[in-house]
């Protein structure tokens, strides 16, 4: 059995989904014994302690003067060099750039999974994604989408998409506490799980759940992210402010999302959503934008319904399909779960990567 020494290089392991992605990877190979798996970040800052848990030596490589500090590329070849690594595996932009020197003089292949986004424009600056794309010898993407909107080359690019852990979903609190707990009285409820951030559309979710609201008042509207909530506050109107509640970030989120009957994610353009991967996960229909890497996920008419970005009106009225139907809500959310299985499931990412590297270290063509 052939030991394959894998480095992964990581700007920080906070609360967003590329990092709960990076945590569940490490969980999956780390118990495979023909791997030996070390970590570099760029923080302290360690939000998923899963990682902890896994036992797994890292190093912490900081930036002390600026943002773009030339002394790190040294730590960064340093630190390869004593652990001389079969396969560098890169999860962001900077760590891919201060991987490239140590690459170019080991001639030691390089993954780079950094493409976890399909904006619709893409900077050209010095230090955007492209500049790595040369040193690449396999570019990764979440997204056929992602992959598009960098213009990666396509002789060296693969889409492997995001894994769902199941076992985040086995001990999840009752409706009855959570309800209880956030003072939802209503019958149904919508959820949308998203940073209360400009790429991400709440204009449409709030002026969708004023509209729905004023029709029955039986729906609760729920937005947890985090940022700054106070613009899209003074948006719900007045009589609705029983019926739309925008929460902070939330520890047991997957326990939030279970209460809802409908998952909504309006935004400008996605990745694959971690936020709709759950919602299907839980079994839950979703009503998302049609954009990006979305439409990857979600099957139009069977696991959910896609729309056309900021249409407030044609939100609604889907909701309010889904809501008056409950056997479509149904038929739907048992359709996605079973899509999330087969295809974005974490034993399905997992064994992905684990052919990729085989591949790689057996120096075979993908």
């Amino acid at each position: 059995m052939k030991i394959k020494k894998i480095i992964f290089l990581i700007e920080s392991i906070k609360s967003r989904g590329r990092e709960r992605q990076f945590v569940e990877l490490l969980s999956y190979l780390k118990d495979k014994p023909e791997y030996d798996l070390r970590v570099i970040i760029m923080s302290e800052e360690i939000h998923y302690t899963k990682f902890l848990t896994l036992n797994i030596q890292y190093q912490v490589i900081k930036r002390k003067w600026t943002k773009k500090d030339p002394t790190v590329f040294y730590k960064f070849f340093n630190a390869l060099s004593k652990f001389r690594p079969d396969i560098i595996h890169v999860w962001g932009n900077m760590v891919a750039i201060y991987s490239i020197p140590y690459k170019l003089f080991n001639n030691t292949p390089l993954i780079n999974f950094q493409i976890q986004t399909a904006p619709s424009k893409v900077g050209k600056g010095l230090l955007s994604h492209r500049l790595t794309f040369p040193f690449s010898d396999i570019i990764v993407a979440n997204s056929a989408a992602g992959l598009k909107a960098f213009k990666a080359p396509e002789n060296k690019s693969i889409v492997i998409f995001n894994g769902f852990s199941f076992e985040r979903i086995n001990n999840l609190k009752k409706p009855d506490i959570i309800k209880k707990r956030l003072n939802i009285k209503t019958r149904f409820v919508v959820g949308m799980v998203a940073a209360f951030h400009d790429t991400k559309d709440y204009r449409t979710f709030i002026n969708a759940a004023n509209q729905v609201i004023n029709i029955r008042k039986d729906i609760t509207f729920i937005g947890i992210g985090q940022g700054d909530r106070t613009i899209y506050k003074r948006m719900i109107y007045p009589d609705n402010s029983e019926n739309i509640l925008l929460l902070e970030a939330q520890q047991d989120v997957e326990s939030i999302m279970n209460i809802c009957d409908i998952g909504v994610l309006s935004t400008f353009t996605e990745g694959i959503s971690n936020s709709i991967v759950e919602f299907m996960a839980l079994g839950k229909p979703v009503i998302a934008t049609n954009g990006g890497g979305t439409k990857e996920i979600v099957i139009q008419g069977e696991t959910g319904f896609l729309i056309a970005t900021e249409n407030p009106n044609t939100l609604a009225k889907k909701i309010l399909l889904l809501i008056e139907n409950p056997e479509l809500r149904e038929k739907m959310g048992q359709k996605g779960n079973k899509r999330i299985k087969e295809n974005f499931s974490i034993d399905v990412m997992g064994r992905k990567f684990d052919e990729l590297h085989n591949l790689i270290v057996n120096k075979k063509k993908i």
